[in-house]
């Protein structure tokens, strides 16, 4: 269903209170056992570098590659990307990547599955997320990626890849890496990702007058790795490049640019200089 009626503040506490977000609640209550297993300086280096590895991947891969092709790869990268993009505890790349697809397709209007406009911050932010409505993959929003078996696979079993990263972390550092490289950064990687579909909609400066409400937030840029600069990315949404400008900070293109320096990426689509220069 892609027309939702605004939720209610009880149907969204219902929600928000289901089996389904079972998992999500336990991950922040998770939170709570760093009071058992204490905290070291590896302890926080290593949360921190999962952080920010995840992000770079979520925003690269399920956002800049599955959701907009704004660059291509091969289809051995494209798998690795959506390996692990799936250690974020996000879904499959091709669920992800669906949805994001409708969201502009319908970006703050009737229809838009998490506009602050229409549904108002915490359903935008996360009780989307948390809703029923869209436990499935629109296969018809993503019928370029869906033809890949890998993918698909990948989009059913997509606790395979997380389930590894809990593995990692215990080899690191036991219980302690578990909980601050894995439980700790993932809840962190969530409400950081999730400010680029509420906050990035409510604060800050609009350089292009779209349709929408998105705008261009320094301080979300550097806990998104560019994805601030939200109003930029509405004007050209299949740019690869976010922050148009030197001091416009985007580390997610950075990562890209010197990938395809090595061949491992290539095409990376360019904002239209026109119209930036009309800016």
């Amino acid at each position: 269903m892609e027309n939702p009626s605004e939720p209610s503040l009880s149907q969204s506490l219902k929600e928000l209170f289901s089996i389904k977000s079972i998992p999500f609640l336990a991950m922040h209550l998770g939170v709570f056992l760093a009071f058992f297993t204490g905290v070291s300086i590896w302890a926080i280096i290593l949360c921190v570098v999962m952080y920010y590895l995840r992000m770079l991947v979520i925003t690269s891969g399920y956002h800049r590659y599955f959701s907009h092709r704004s660059f291509k790869t091969s289809r051995t990268f494209q798998f690795i990307l959506a390996f692990l993009g799936c250690t974020a505890l996000q879904k499959g790349p091709l669920w992800w990547a669906a949805h994001h697809r409708t969201h502009h397709r319908y970006t703050d209007q009737t229809g838009d599955i998490h506009s602050p406009r229409q549904n108002g911050f915490w359903w935008a932010h996360m009780g989307w997320l948390l809703s029923n409505r869209y436990n499935d993959t629109n296969w018809d929003r993503i019928k370029d990626f869906a033809s890949y078996p890998e993918l698909r696979w990948l989009n059913r079993w997509y606790l395979v890849p997380p389930l590894a990263l809990v593995g990692l972390c215990f080899l690191l550092l036991g219980w302690q890496g578990i909980v601050w490289g894995f439980i700790i950064s993932t809840v962190l990687l969530y409400h950081g990702t999730f400010t680029v579909n509420s906050l990035s909609h409510m604060f800050g400066s609009r350089r292009f007058a779209t349709a929408d409400d998105s705008r261009n937030n320094f301080w979300l840029a550097l806990i998104t790795c560019g994805e601030g600069w939200h109003n930029n990315h509405h004007a050209q949404m299949t740019s690869v490049k976010q922050g148009f400008y030197w001091w416009e900070i985007d580390f997610s293109y950075y990562l890209l640019k010197v990938l395809s320096w090595f061949k491992i990426v290539w095409d990376l689509r360019m904002p239209k200089l026109t119209l930036i220069r009309s800016t």
